[in-house]
């Protein structure tokens, strides 16, 4: 029975950190998508302004306006 009781307490013991392991994944998966999150509002944010501008000019958007100048 000594042995039957070792392997119990091992998958016990796997089990356990099994559960550690899952919730520390958890909780980095929350803040990456936290992350991911407020970097599309402020990319939505940026794009919304650009548009602002370009209909406050009356322009419409074009990618040669972003040529720096020493091209």
């Amino acid at each position: 029975m000594n042995d039957w009781e070792h392997r119990i307490t091992e998958l016990e013991i796997q089990t356990a950190l099994q559960a550690d392991l899952i919730d520390s994944l958890n909780t980095i998966v929350a803040d990456m998508q936290q992350t991911l999150d407020l970097q599309q509002e402020q990319l939505r944010l940026l794009y919304r302004r650009m548009q602002d501008k370009n209909a406050d000019e009356g322009n419409a958007y074009s990618l040669r306006d972003e040529i720096p100048p020493h091209y």
